[in-house]
């Protein structure tokens, strides 16, 4: 008896520590998942699956792997990112009124903070964005949870507030506290990232200060701007389908401030050139382009430019909203006014009239919609917690169980304590040995990774990136490895008025094809600097890469030789697929070839050469199979009749934008869908 009463004394003593280790063990346990459904969440973000995302964060916040404020912070993003802004913001509005209890809700807390504050300064509710923005920062400051970059867009988004609110010189102490943060950000951050979010920064400033009509102060935060954007352009890093975009805000920028200024001549500079840079021919940069255009006077080029609104509004899914009406459809109607456009003034205003009604309308039915959402959502959020409340008591009777097997095992351990010490010494051996492996595993799977990243650098920087500056060609070309190196391969080679220019696939996927595509690229650039003919190019490559092949690789390529003088075409297909050829009044059509054998594959062959005598004023469209073979989650193929189709009815102003643009086509078609093949396209045009 004495012996059991020591036991449970001993047991009793204990309990407290057991206790804290399982609170401990069940909080870690919590937080795990917590961060594995953030990251399920976030690859569904990047794939898009933004229905998904939110059926997804409904399951884990009934499960209680999400927190209440973090489920509405994911609903709120999936919302943003299909541009259901009102939705977004009752999301963002209900996940800060949930209570924060962790340092992860602290961190969702900010997130909401700031897209919710973000969204309301566009829509120009200023004071209801520094009711969200200004209590976030100081809640930021009492936990000491709170990143650099949180406080530079939260602070940003003040500073915009208060100076549209004529708060000027709090306003400068906002920007320049911001701009401190996004500072500390790009020099603690190893990416680039910090600087692509300063420059984004620093154009909401811009604007600010050039809608409140503070146009020399808007000039520093213009050039800042610039400044940041050059300096993004050097890390290896970054996003280059930003550079263009934002060269062109920047100089449009330039050009509205200065003509506010007086400054004509100088805007008219800043207006060239943005005239320069692609976004200034897309729609969207056509629009935003009329706030100069308006402001000089030069109705007639507004008026042209308007023409693109319905398109802009329709790709960018605006509807007919009344603030779509009052930013958009009425200064289209002002423009052809002041313009002399009588009809088109009095089509677009009588458009207006028609519209204001069905925008009035549809603000209601929107209005009552995102009432039921809410209604919906609060009869979801009241199925969530019945669920809990089940779980809970799931969890109680579990923790009992738990318990009992607890005194069991101190019951048994006590009574078999050497057996016990013995057995617990060798099951932490063998522990010790796993975690060594693992860790030995962990590390050689990191060193990989890393060095296939070099790789593919590697590779990537095998390939031209640059397009010959010759006048009368147009020549763009991309290649998309499905892994992190692949077998694509694409080079040309300007050589006076003859431009070489090849097209290759190498059999297989990784690291061998790679290799191969290096020893490909090589002799291709070597052959064509001595001006062979591209069948003896072939030949050459053939009598070298067949030479001690053991693995059997070979690569598929079509090579091409371009008087840019006359437009006659010298090519050797070997084995690879047949390329388009278009114009604008010809429909597509793979051109007849001679059946060559891929290069690599058997020795001493004679490869057969072929001509084209005129290209000018026609499209020449090479590929590999990743395009025309690319599958979706169905495993349908894109197919040569989607490919003909979409050449036939291509109208873009150079190769670089068809190129650019199909290769879009091909990621919708995808859906989603992991690449099964690398992909590579190259355009060109003799004009």
């Amino acid at each position: 008896m004495n012996r059991f009463r020591l036991l449970f004394g001993t047991l009793a003593l204990l309990l407290p520590v057991i206790l804290l280790s399982c609170g401990d063990s069940a909080k870690r346990h919590r937080e795990l998942r917590a961060s594995r459904a953030d990251s399920i969440l976030f690859d569904i973000g990047v794939a898009k699956g933004y229905d998904h995302m939110r059926a997804l964060t409904d399951s884990f916040e009934m499960e209680g792997d999400l927190s209440p404020l973090d489920a509405n912070r994911w609903r709120g993003t999936a919302y943003y990112r299909q541009g259901q802004y009102n939705m977004a913001e009752i999301c963002y509005r209900k996940a800060m009124e949930c209570k924060v209890e962790s340092e992860t809700d602290q961190q969702s807390y900010n997130k909401c903070a700031r897209r919710l504050s973000e969204l309301l300064l566009i829509k120009g509710d200023y004071e209801g964005s520094l009711r969200v923005a200004i209590p976030a920062v100081k809640k930021m400051d009492e936990s000491g949870i709170g990143s650099d970059i949180d406080y530079a867009i939260l602070l940003n988004n003040i500073g915009c507030c208060q100076l549209n609110l004529g708060q000027d010189k709090e306003a400068n102490e906002s920007f320049l506290t911001a701009r401190e943060h996004y500072v500390n950000r790009w020099q603690s951050d190893t990416t680039s990232r910090g600087f692509q979010e300063a420059v984004v920064g620093t154009v909401y400033t811009s604007m600010a200060y050039i809608n409140t009509r503070r146009y020399e102060e808007s000039i520093y935060w213009i050039d800042r701007t610039e400044m940041l954007l050059n300096k993004y352009r050097e890390r290896s890093d970054a996003r280059v389908e930003y550079f263009d975009e934002y060269q062109g805000r920047i100089e449009i920028m330039r050009a509205v401030a200065q003509q506010g200024l007086g400054k004509s001549d100088d805007a008219a500079k800043a207006y060239k050139a943005f005239l320069k840079t692609d976004y200034s021919h897309t729609d969207a940069g056509r629009i935003n382009a009329n706030d100069y255009l308006v402001a000089a006077h030069r109705y007639q080029e507004a008026a042209d430019n308007y023409r693109c609104l319905d398109k802009m509004m329709k790709e960018a899914g605006l509807g007919e909203s009344l603030d779509n009406i009052q930013l958009y459809m009425l200064p289209k109607y002002l423009a052809n006014k002041e313009a002399g456009r009588s009809d088109s003034a009095r089509v677009a205003a009588q458009r207006i009239l028609l519209k204001l009604d069905e925008a009035i309308t549809g603000q209601k039915n929107s209005t009552t919609a995102e009432l039921a959402t809410i209604y919906d959502t609060q009869g979801k959020e009241t199925e969530i917690a019945r669920q809990q409340v089940e779980m809970s008591k799931q969890r109680l009777f579990a923790s009992a169980v738990a318990m009992i097997l607890v005194f069991a095992f101190f019951f048994i351990y006590t009574l078999h304590k050497r057996n016990a010490t013995h057995k617990l010494a060798v099951a932490h051996e063998k522990l010790q040995h796993a975690y060594d492996k693992l860790e030995e595993t962990t590390t050689a799977k990191e060193r990989i990774e890393s060095e296939l990243r070099i790789a593919r650098d590697i590779q990537m920087s095998m390939v031209p990136n640059v397009s010959p500056d010759r006048e009368g060609l147009d020549l763009y070309a991309t290649m998309t490895p499905a892994k992190e190196v692949g077998g694509d391969l694409y080079g040309y080679l300007l050589i006076g008025d003859d431009l070489y220019f090849c097209v290759g696939d190498v059999s297989g996927k990784g690291i061998p094809a790679s290799l191969f595509m290096a020893q490909a690229t090589r002799l291709f650039r070597t052959l064509a600097a001595q001006k062979m003919m591209p069948s003896e190019i072939a030949t050459r490559m053939n009598d070298a890469l067949t030479e001690d092949n053991e693995r059997g690789m070979f690569v598929t390529m079509f090579l091409g030789l371009v008087n840019l003088d006359s437009g006659r075409l010298d090519f050797c297909n070997a084995g690879h697929n047949p390329p388009v050829i278009f114009g604008r009044e010809q429909q597509g059509k793979f051109i007849d070839m001679e059946s060559n054998a891929p290069i690599g594959l058997w020795p001493d062959l004679d490869y057969v050469g072929e001509t084209i005598e005129n290209i000018k004023g026609k499209s020449f469209f090479v590929y590999t199979d990743g395009l025309n073979e690319a599958e979706n989650l169905k495993q349908e193929q894109f197919g040569d009749e989607r490919m003909l189709e979409f050449l036939h009815h291509a109208h873009f102003r150079d190769a670089r934008e068809l190129v650019e643009t199909l290769k879009t086509e091909v990621e919708k078609f995808r859906d989603g869908a992991e690449p099964n093949d690398d992909m590579t396209m190259l355009c060109l045009k003799v004009k």
